[in-house]
């Protein structure tokens, strides 16, 4: 939870246990969201399920661009039970929806303050930041930065109905699950999803990142972190279904924000979990997160390989930050 202890420096920052001087401190453990109850959402927003049949893949990498210490590899054939996941991350409509009817408070909400990228924030409330970690100083800690306000107390996502939800927790969003009758897909279900039926690739759609010279993805474009030429049509978070979808049908695995898993993070996870059906469940201070964001970068943070994995602390909440849903089963399957 020390700010100053990142994974990459344009992943998403860890939560400090003490927020800005805002007397807006709040336990992870108390508040209405600690019991949020299962509810299935409104029949209008169900979420678009793709089915994933199972099968083997070749999960990992092996390659130069793969990060060592993130525990990349080695690469191995790992056995997938079939399961099916949200075509596209929760969306905002979707996350309000929850919240509408659950009365649901973020932890973003209960600290009184989440990270947000420096480009972002108005002057306003550029004045009134006063914790940025260090190592990363294009992450302001903004109070009032929210879900619903995601660039702080002057913002909105009225306009952003259809991009994907961020500043949610890893809690946050396993209570969503509770309440949608869903979970979160383990890493190993993730990849191979986001691999929508190729092996050995570097992107969902294959090697090169910009095939015939068009964008594929939401990243960073420009020099990091100070200037984006926006060339692939985005700043900040894109709608969930833009650009093409993979093989599978699902859409933004690789760049608009990271997206939470189910299993604790732990850099020798293709040593320690099994072949079949992988999943690492010992408590390691820190989730596991998956597909990189808009502020991955080649020169900074080539994280938006199917390969590359990160990590967050559960509580943790940033501007990057999302998650898709998934089941493990499907109606008429």
């Amino acid at each position: 939870m020390d700010p100053n202890q990142q994974a990459c420096p344009c992943c998403a920052s860890p939560r400090n246990p003490r927020p800005p001087e805002n007397g807006m401190e709040a336990a992870a453990s108390e508040g209405p969201y600690a019991a949020t109850p299962a509810r299935r959402p409104r029949q209008e927003l169900q979420h678009n399920m793709i089915f994933v049949p199972g099968g083997e893949f070749w999960m990992g990498t092996d390659t130069n661009e793969g990060f060592p210490a993130d525990g990349e590899g080695p690469s191995r054939r790992v056995r997938i039970d079939s399961f099916s996941i949200s075509a596209h991350a929760v969306t905002n409509a979707q996350f309000r929806a929850f919240v509408e009817e659950t009365g649901y408070v973020t932890e973003a909400e209960r600290f009184g303050w989440s990270f947000v990228f420096h480009l972002f924030v108005s002057d306003a409330v550029r004045e009134q930041v006063n914790l940025v970690p260090t190592g990363a100083p294009w992450w302001y800690a903004v109070n009032g930065a929210c879900w619903a306000k995601p660039e702080g107390p002057d913002s909105s996502i009225e306009e952003r109905m259809e991009h994907p939800v961020v500043h949610v927790s890893w809690n946050d969003a396993e209570a969503y699950c509770r309440w949608s009758g869903q979970r979160l897909p383990t890493e190993a279900e993730w990849e191979y999803a986001a691999r929508g039926g190729l092996e050995r690739k570097t992107y969902p759609w294959g090697d090169l990142l910009k095939p015939d010279g068009r964008h594929r993805c939401n990243i960073w474009q420009g020099k990091f972190p100070d200037k984006n030429n926006e060339s692939d049509g985005y700043a900040g978070t894109a709608p969930v279904d833009a650009y093409e979808p993979n093989g599978y049908g699902l859409y933004n695995m690789s760049g608009n924000v990271w997206e939470w898993c189910a299993d604790w993070f732990i850099p020798a996870y293709h040593s320690v979990t099994p072949a079949l059906n992988p999943r690492f469940d010992k408590p390691t201070g820190n989730r596991s997160m998956r597909g990189g964001s808009y502020l991955c970068h080649r020169s900074y943070c080539n994280r938006y390989r199917l390969a590359a994995r990160s990590k967050n602390t559960p509580d943790s909440s940033t501007g990057n930050l999302g998650f898709r849903v998934a089941q493990s089963s499907y109606p008429g399957k």
